[in-house]
């Protein structure tokens, strides 16, 4: 064994050592040397990784879809509604002028003009519970893009999405960005019972309908 062939392995080997101390990072390195006993070659082939635990990802999960805004929930009686709104200077709420009945049944919204971010809200209920809340932002304060995005950092993917709507949705909220720049929380269960019934009562208006042109 000649002295080229010596010393070129004790490099090789000190060079292979130095590289422990990444192993004891976490960071996987594959190395292998070659040297031939002539000298003629020597090869180092080293591959880095970056451990078991490093491919994933430091993402959070998605946070649930909220069901309410600051101290306003979807579900509050109209009467505890009031008085979150009379609370809440952000509202702008001027008390009973602000509360008036749809002409559908069992409907009653609140309007009121908002502060800050807000330009306007409106807050609807059924059977005397809140089911929708619609906010209107100030389009000079915050933009579109700015909301989707964290929006979409909190609650993840939207459920769908089109040029005039994004939606992100589950069994108890639907929760809608809408240009060009509204806010809405709407109970999902509630909303299908009142298309239910709409569907039922146009079916019966429709069968009543039926039944006058046949009598004339």
């Amino acid at each position: 064994m000649n002295f080229l062939f010596i010393k070129k392995h004790i490099l090789v080997s000190l060079f292979i050592i130095a590289l422990f101390p990444l192993v004891a990072q976490g960071i996987e390195i594959d190395a292998s040397a070659g040297v031939t006993e002539d000298g003629a070659e020597a090869k180092i082939s080293i591959k880095t990784g970056t451990g078991k635990n490093s491919s994933k990802t430091d993402e959070k999960p998605a946070e649930p879809l909220p069901v309410a805004y600051r101290d306003i929930s979807l579900g509050m009686p109209i009467d505890d509604v009031k008085k979150m709104l009379q609370a809440d200077s952000l509202y702008g709420y001027r008390g009973e002028r602000d509360v008036s009945l749809l002409p559908t049944q069992n409907r009653v919204l609140i309007e009121s003009e908002g502060l800050s971010f807000l330009n306007r809200s409106w807050f609807q209920f059924y059977k005397d519970k809140l089911y929708t809340m619609t906010f209107k932002l100030d389009s000079d304060r915050v933009d579109f893009y700015s909301v989707f995005k964290s929006l979409q950092d909190k609650y993840g993917e939207p459920t769908s999405l089109d040029p005039e709507k994004i939606v992100w949705k589950d069994d108890r909220v639907t929760l809608s960005l809408e240009r060009p720049l509204v806010l809405k929380f709407i109970d999902t269960q509630v909303f299908a019972e009142i298309q239910n019934t709409s569907k039922v009562n146009k079916s019966t208006e429709e069968l009543t309908r039926k039944g006058f042109l046949e009598s004339l």
